[in-house]
């Protein structure tokens, strides 16, 4: 594509990139690993076993009657794995050590190390503020804006999360519980710089700046015309200076424009209420960057309803039929069933 057009934007995924900076490694990753494969162990290694464990946790009266399985595929799996394990822990540790196995005496070993417990109290911590994050990326509608907002609103957080961490641990309500106030977080203040760097190594330089964001989101607090122009012709070369100046100071000045702004969201405003003949630079550029996929959340939706729709149990499903199936789940037009109903003619027979 770039071949045939040279000024074409490109960048990765922003819901991949994300991921791919909340990557473990050392010692974290070897704690998440012994932690998966402890419930690995209880859950799935035998039938008896599982069955066993979610009579104990009920009897206990625990806060859930059993552990949730990790999925490398799914992201949030991992936040919500730990956030299970962390309610019941005291539970499944003596439901370790009334096995006879080695296996459970190594996994009470384990859960009975300080140091490995701190560092899973301050995973299920963090996970649940990236699994946050990636929540707010998913979703159809989403534009390369707004995402890039949550983006930036999220780099800031980190930030926060560093000082809470040398403070009263406000948004790590479990390394609080944990530590409480004997522990040493050096290395929990290194993983969220870390984190810190590799969001600032993948985002700090994207493409869509500030600028752009806000001329999407919203126009009208746009204060500085010359910076706003200067950052469109540097992203899209046949974007004329002059001319976007001039449409940004009558737009400000549309009084109706701005009240209707403020009534609706911003992919309508500039799709059906800004007009092409009185704005056609701005609305070009506005239609340029929402047009813009952000994240590939959309295919990976219809990659999952193709493997609903096409099962092993309709092997007879041709390519068209499967393309007609398709097209029915990904729609987002309802038809008018009553209208369609109307119109059907019974057979003369009857």
């Amino acid at each position: 594509m770039k071949k045939d057009n040279a000024e074409l934007i490109s960048y990765h995924c922003i819901i991949h990139q994300t991921v791919l900076c909340s990557t473990l490694s050392d010692e974290y990753a070897e704690v998440m690993k012994t932690m998966m494969k402890m419930i690995n162990f209880l859950r799935a290694s035998s039938s008896c076993q599982h069955r066993m464990l979610r009579e104990f946790l009920r009897e206990v009266d625990a806060n859930s009657d059993d552990l949730l399985l990790h999925n490398n595929v799914r992201w949030l799996s991992k936040g919500r794995v730990l956030e299970r394990f962390w309610s019941i822990r005291r539970e499944v540790a003596a439901f370790l050590e009334e096995l006879e196995s080695q296996k459970a005496f190594n996994f009470t070993v384990f859960l009975n190390d300080k140091k490995n417990m701190d560092i899973v109290a301050f995973l299920a911590d963090i996970m649940s503020h990236l699994n946050g994050l990636n929540l707010q990326l998913q979703g159809k509608n989403n534009s390369i804006c707004e995402l890039m907002t949550s983006v930036r609103s999220f780099q800031r957080k980190l930030q926060v999360f560093k000082e809470d961490l040398q403070g009263d641990y406000t948004h790590f309500p479990k390394v609080k519980e944990q530590v409480q106030g004997h522990g040493d977080v050096s290395s929990f203040v290194d993983f969220v710089d870390k984190l810190i760097e590799n969001f600032s190594k993948r985002f700090d330089s994207f493409s869509i700046g500030e600028q752009l964001t806000l001329f999407i989101q919203n126009p009208f607090l746009i204060t500085d015309v010359r910076a706003f122009s200067n950052d469109v012709t540097h992203h899209f070369k046949w974007a004329n200076a002059g001319p976007l100046q001039m449409q940004m100071v009558d737009l400000q000045a549309d009084v109706a424009l701005k009240e209707q702004f403020g009534r609706t969201d911003s992919a309508t405003f500039w799709l059906q209420m800004v007009s092409e003949t009185a704005f056609p630079d701005l609305k070009k550029v506005a239609l340029f960057i929402l047009t813009m996929f952000g994240s590939t959340y959309s295919c990976e939706a219809a990659f999952s309803t193709m493997n609903i729709i096409k099962t092993k149990y309709r092997s007879k499903l041709t390519d068209e039929h499967l393309h007609m199936c398709m097209r029915m789940a990904l729609t987002s037009f309802k038809p008018r069933f009553k209208m369609l109903a109307g119109q059907a003619k019974a057979q003369f027979s009857h």
